[in-house]
């Protein structure tokens, strides 16, 4: 097994075995996988934002003139970027760009502000930033200026604009930290023979409290391809991403990267209201999206004062617990598609209602794990496996959970056998799917 990112715990060997000859891991890096979608897909749609369209061919010539201009502008491979962009097509090009030239992105969300993203950059000793130079009213760039100035490692800011925008940082310019910003639409070079990289090195961090999960190629290759084959994604599948892209559920679950996995359409919108999904989901044909519980109640609450068609609508998955029985009847009837409950994770557990569930399992229930390699165990205050039926604290191990945070050392949150104690406290029904009843306040 080729050497992870310093800070980082690998898997022991036998499971690593394991999983290889499950078929679970199969060596491709995410970047790569994309070029081979883009030789499978080429002129179809890949991206959708507003009136902007991207077809696979285009997307996987971006990522690579992308990934040449930061190689150009300096970053390396192993090097941590903090990328912190809306649900915009830029946000899907520079991940991809950035896991192709070998450096890590670290997908921080948008609600982000100083105290959040300087932490990250202190852990992960990011010697970059991409963001908006403004964004919901908030000066992005001045907090970058700010970051960079507190410590010896940001030296790079990437500046996005939205399309006819312009900003007093949109031209190259150095500060007097000695950090150089540059417009993201200036990264831009004429591709370069690809990076050598191994599938089990990190692919990107994935933020989880203030603590971050180290997501490997080969783990989150395999959670992305499971999840689109349980939701029997295709090709003529069009997936809205309406929460935040750089979230564990929206990217994966199977989310962005399960949708283009397939050649199906990923759908960007900024924001889960329902006057700017309703229209995007009648414009573009949407048939699977994921909300939160909240957004579902003000879907369904505002639908009748809309006339938006919804008639493609197939499937919507909602995650996060409880979501209220009387709410979860309402979705069939009133939207006219399936509920798939979900329970997810940035460490990686994925549980998912599924198709052939009964309505009672789909109504009151987050499903069973994803893999028939996940782990689950549910302990009493006692550490004694608590029998069905019987709430206790939720612990996982398998193919897509990694086996520990990076550079963060704490031994309370992985048992001595590899189990991530999630924090969150589940029983289980007597089919094995979990009912997650919330947290036991020390994740």
């Amino acid at each position: 097994m080729a050497s992870m990112l310093a800070g980082c715990t690998p898997w022991p060997e036998e499971f690593v075995d394991r999983y290889w000859a499950a078929g679970h891991w199969r060596g491709y890096t995410l970047d790569n996988l994309l070029r081979d979608w883009a030789l499978q897909y080429g002129p179809r749609t890949a991206l959708v934002h507003g009136d902007t369209r991207v077809t696979y061919a285009n997307l996987n010539r971006r990522v690579d003139r992308m990934a040449a201009g930061f190689l150009l502008r300096g970053l390396r491979p192993g090097q941590r970027v903090l990328v912190q962009l809306p649900n915009v097509p830029e946000f899907v090009i520079t991940v991809f760009a950035l896991m192709r030239v070998g450096a890590v992105p670290v997908l921080c969300p948008v609600s982000h502000r100083a105290s959040e993203v300087s932490h990250l950059a202190r852990v992960t000793e990011a010697v970059g930033y991409v963001g908006p130079s403004t964004y919901q009213g908030f000066d992005r760039m001045a907090m970058a200026a700010d970051i960079a100035a507190q410590g010896p490692f940001l030296r790079r800011v990437f500046t996005y604009e939205a399309p006819g925008a312009s900003s007093p940082y949109g031209g190259m310019s150095t500060d007097p930290s000695g950090c150089h910003y540059f417009p993201l639409g200036s990264v831009d070079a004429p591709p370069e023979r690809a990076v050598a990289q191994s599938a089990d090195q990190v692919a990107f961090l994935l933020p989880s409290g203030a603590r971050l999960v180290p997501r490997t190629h080969n783990d989150y290759a395999y959670q992305a391809r499971a999840a689109a084959e349980l939701v029997s994604l295709t090709e003529n599948d069009v997936y809205l991403a309406a929460l935040p892209a750089a979230s564990a559920f929206t990217f994966g679950c199977p989310g962005i990267v399960g949708t283009l996995s397939v050649g199906g359409t990923v759908v960007l919108a900024e924001n889960p209201e329902p006057a700017e999904c309703f229209t995007v989901i009648a414009r573009e044909r949407v048939t699977i999206t994921s909300v939160a519980p909240a957004d579902a109640q003000l879907w369904l609450d505002e639908l009748p004062t809309f006339q938006a068609d919804l008639s493609s609508l197939r499937l919507v998955q909602i995650s996060g617990a409880p979501f209220h029985r009387a709410t979860a009847e309402r979705i069939g009837p009133e939207l006219g598609c399936h509920l798939q409950q979900v329970f997810s994770l940035p460490e990686g557990l994925l549980t998912l209602t599924r198709p052939t569930d009964p309505d009672e399992t789909v109504l009151t229930t987050q499903g069973r794990p994803l893999s028939p390699d996940d782990e689950i165990r549910i302990i009493d205050a006692d550490g004694k496996d608590a029998p069905d039926g019987e709430p206790g604290e939720l612990l996982v191990r398998g193919p897509y959970t990694p086996r520990g945070y990076y550079r963060t050392p704490d031994a309370h949150s992985f048992t001595p056998d590899g189990y991530l104690r999630t924090g969150h406290l589940a029983r289980r029904t007597p089919d094995g799917s979990l009912i997650v009843d919330g947290s036991t306040g020390e994740s």
